[in-house]
């Protein structure tokens, strides 16, 4: 059986410091969001601070989530806590459709029942989010383009963010128009975003988590390259999953045309890895030899 470890193990440094300096900057926030509206009876201002409360809830589950993510396998966990960070996306994708639900909601009734709004207390509040949750979009930035669980977390931050400047656009036109409804509206777009972003996302990890095939990857085109190899007859009961981001898994059997020495099939399973990784960016491979074993040999076989 080959087990390939040569590939892949560099793990993106997550910056943990980024993560703290935005936590504290998303409870500044909604700090001064409940009271600022509270005070000014903005609904968009109180569902943009409901919003950034979901964002420090999110942001510490990412961050707990990134510090497991690093601990070592040991013998009851041999994966060690890889899995963290796809869990935690999970749980802050969720968290975004339950409070887009909960927005809609709020937005109808207070378009059914609207009130005058003090707006100039909306636009200095929503002028601080902007700054705040730009300078934690700016931290995560990097950090979002590899890894699901900081993208999770920069989403409830980037969406806040432009909730903000929606929030901003609907102070302005409340105190120069006298246009109060807008409150609800902003309201609901914002929620409709978190929800078509969410989903997004939650789908993504949801993949992850059932160990499904990687929607980049073509299981006819894997078969077809390791089976152009002259010694290989055929390659059956294959699964493929992802374990993390940064870790795609392929087991699967090979049967051979002829019964060859384990030392032959060594080298022929090294030249199997190095298509796998280069061609399909496998890297965690491992292959059971067969030579006229009767067993079925479908490509997919449930276990």
């Amino acid at each position: 059986m080959a087990h390939s470890h040569s590939h892949g193990h560099s793990h993106h440094d997550v910056k943990g410091r980024n993560l703290l300096i935005s936590i504290v900057l998303n409870i500044l926030i909604t700090v001064a969001q409940v009271i600022g509206g509270l005070i000014s009876g903005s609904l968009s201002l109180l569902s943009d601070a409901l919003h950034n409360f979901s964002d420090v809830i999110s942001l510490v589950v990412s961050y707990v989530a990134d510090r497991y993510s690093k601990k070592a396998a040991s013998f009851g966990r041999t994966f060690g806590y890889k899995r963290a960070e796809i869990i935690a996306a999970f749980v802050n994708a969720l968290s975004l459709l339950i409070v887009a639900a909960y927005l809609i909601y709020e937005a109808v009734v207070r378009f059914l029942h609207p009130q005058e709004i003090k707006s100039g207390l909306v636009i200095w509040l929503a002028l601080l989010g902007i700054v705040a949750n730009g300078l934690s979009v700016l931290l995560l930035r990097k950090d979002a383009k590899e890894n699901m669980n900081m993208r999770s977390a920069y989403l409830h931050l980037f969406t806040d963010m432009s909730a903000s400047v929606a929030v901003l656009i609907g102070g302005l036109l409340m105190k120069y128009f006298g246009w109060f409804w807008v409150d609800s509206v902003l309201t609901v777009l914002i929620a409709v975003y978190l929800l078509f972003m969410g989903y997004a996302l939650l789908k993504s990890s949801f993949k992850v988590l059932m160990l499904f095939t990687p929607d980049d990857i073509n299981l006819i085109k894997i078969s077809e390259a390791i089976t152009t190899f002259p010694e290989i007859k055929n390659v059956h009961h294959v699964h493929i999953w992802q374990l993390n981001e940064n870790e795609t898994h392929l087991e699967a059997h090979v049967e051979f045309f002829e019964d060859i020495l384990l030392s032959q099939f060594d080298e022929i399973s090294d030249k199997v890895e190095e298509v796998l990784y280069h061609e399909f960016g496998i890297n965690h491979i491992n292959l059971q030899p067969e030579y006229q074993k009767d067993d079925p040999k479908d490509l997919i076989i449930q276990d």
